[in-house]
């Protein structure tokens, strides 16, 4: 089975990234293999709202100047998808938000791609708006029809340089318990 989380941060070795990496590194050890997209460095251009993913359903936004629709087809492979991203100005990023913008609206108008998929997200603040964060992202699988994992406390750590978030022990504990939980959930749902 594999999980394949998105890092929603331009900083590509950032607190984020490390929390991600915590989730990732419990999967791994419950036998999963993981991947972490640095999304968030990417060019992520917005959805248009045309409509074509819907007329064509073939699965892919017409849009083909970034990696969005390769992104698409991983995320169908996968059967657990995380989304992390920093909380900048009281929400997420707005790499993040053009991200499930597009993902989402295609994932709908192709019957729900990721229907019953295992998902999870993951905010990181300095002090505030992690909480809008975690729920708008939280949006993207409960519209999906998804399983949405949650962990000891909100999926949420609190860290403001890089490196900050190792100082963070429940927000480590959070990502660490994040991870065990998705691991549980995803054997219990493909278990005869």
């Amino acid at each position: 089975m594999k999980v394949i989380a998105f890092n929603g941060s331009p900083r590509k070795n950032g607190n984020t990234n490390r929390a991600l990496e915590v989730v990732l590194e419990e999967l791994a050890a419950e036998g999963f293999e993981t991947e972490l997209v640095q999304m968030g460095s990417e060019e992520v251009a917005p959805c248009q709202a045309c409509g074509e993913c819907g007329r064509k359903k073939d699965r892919r936004c017409k849009r083909e100047e970034d990696k969005v629709n390769e992104w698409i087809e991983r995320m169908a492979e996968a059967d657990g998808i995380i989304i992390g991203s920093p909380v900048y100005f009281g929400s997420m990023s707005a790499q993040t938000k053009a991200f499930i913008d597009r993902v989402g609206y295609v994932s709908r108008a192709n019957g729900d791609l990721f229907k019953r998929k295992v998902g999870a997200s993951v905010a990181v603040n300095r002090r505030a708006g992690a909480l809008a964060a975690f729920q708008e992202m939280n949006n993207f699988f409960l519209i999906g029809q998804m399983i949405v994992i949650g962990s000891s406390y909100w999926n949420v750590a609190t860290a403001l340089r890089r490196g900050d978030i190792e100082n963070d022990d429940e927000g480590i504990t959070t990502m660490r318990d994040l991870g065990r939980n998705m691991a549980w959930v995803l054997k219990r749902l493909t278990s005869p």
